[in-house]
């Protein structure tokens, strides 16, 4: 594999976990491993191996994307990696405020609503007694 296909599966195990990476793996086919090299070196290799700005920002952004585009499926699993790209609670709020006012309220408050039940469930996973700090969005 190219320096970018191995740069771009480090980036995305640090944002997305190596769980998810192994089960995407897992999945990856014959058929469909051009198109996820295609994203390990795009998305992962490139963009989101750049330095221009860091992971919570790029967070920020992605969630933002999704949502205006109506791309509601990936939202989960990019609220998922904030636990490691350091965006807050407040900060998807934030940028799901920017996609009520430039892309559509209904694209927003379906977004909210899938974040809102992704915290829940990440709440629920996680180990009881855990120091980890909780956030309330309201």
């Amino acid at each position: 594999m190219s320096q970018r296909y191995e740069s771009g599966m480090d980036v995305r195990r640090s944002v997305l976990g190596d769980d998810h990476v192994a089960r995407a793996e897992a999945a990856k086919t014959a058929f469909d491993e051009p198109f996820q090299t295609l994203i390990t070196e795009g998305a992962w290799g490139t963009v989101w191996a750049s330095d221009g700005i860091g992971n919570r920002e790029r967070s920020m952004l992605t969630l933002a994307l999704l949502a205006a585009l109506g791309n509601f499926e990936e939202i989960p699993m990019h609220i998922r990696a904030t636990a490691r790209t350091g965006a807050s609670k407040q900060d998807v709020l934030e940028a799901f405020q920017h996609v009520a006012i430039y892309a559509g309220v209904p694209r927003a408050n379906q977004a909210l609503k899938l974040a809102k039940e992704t915290y829940a469930e990440m709440e629920r996973e996680r180990p009881s007694g855990g120091d980890a700090k909780r956030e309330d969005v309201t």
